[in-house]
């Protein structure tokens, strides 16, 4: 694992950027891990992204920052944890583009889909809405060339290597393979989230 570097944002907070996305999810889960045996103290919010991770809430972003230096971070491993999951219709419009750059029938992509256990790394571009990694570059696709004006809510989308599920109905880029009728946000719910950063996710088919 590369070294992580910490670049000070404000006066009391860190950017720690990692150099791969597996490198950051291994990073996220320490400071989860860290945090819940309460050894991580001084750190009031963590948020993750893509390669970085922001540590806000530092007394002392320096001091943190030398600490952080001397950190081992094991690789991210699938653990024990029991997994949120979610039922799904694999009848999205664009199953036959995915199975197509897959190189499989459509009524595969489903299988596939559904055979991989996934973790939300980080949350963003709506609320509720989780980029979810766990099939790998391999089954990585383009979004479309024309976005839809309207993506339904519960709407299963491939976008790259991350799978996300739309909380709710908005404009979107993502190829669309499925459906679920979870609740993704609810203002009702603590936390609001269903998907969470660090969230080991089934998607379980319905009819396959």
């Amino acid at each position: 694992m590369s070294t992580p570097r910490a670049l000070p944002v404000g006066d009391h907070a860190l950017l720690v950027e990692l150099g791969t996305g597996e490198e950051t999810e291994a990073f996220h889960a320490e400071l989860l891990r860290r945090r819940a045996e309460g050894t991580l103290p001084g750190v009031r919010e963590i948020v993750p992204a893509a390669r970085t991770v922001l540590l806000d809430g530092l007394d002392d972003p320096g001091h943190f920052a030398e600490h952080l230096a001397g950190w081992e971070i094991p690789p991210l491993t699938p653990g024990v944890r029991s997994a949120v999951e979610l039922p799904v219709r694999y009848d999205g419009p664009d199953l036959a583009v995915v199975a197509e750059l897959w190189g499989v029938h459509p009524d595969d992509v489903g299988r596939i889909h559904s055979a991989a256990v996934f973790r939300v790394a980080f949350c963003g571009f709506a609320p509720g809405f989780g980029y979810l990694t766990g099939l790998g570059e391999r089954y990585a696709v383009p979004r479309r060339e024309t976005p839809r004006t309207a993506v339904p809510a519960g709407a299963v989308a491939l976008a790259g290597a991350y799978t996300g599920v739309y909380p709710r109905s908005s404009p979107g880029g993502w190829q669309l393979i499925g459906s679920t009728d979870a609740v993704l946000w609810d203002h009702a719910r603590v936390p609001a989230a269903l998907l969470t950063p660090g969230t080991r996710v089934r998607f379980v088919p319905e009819g396959l």
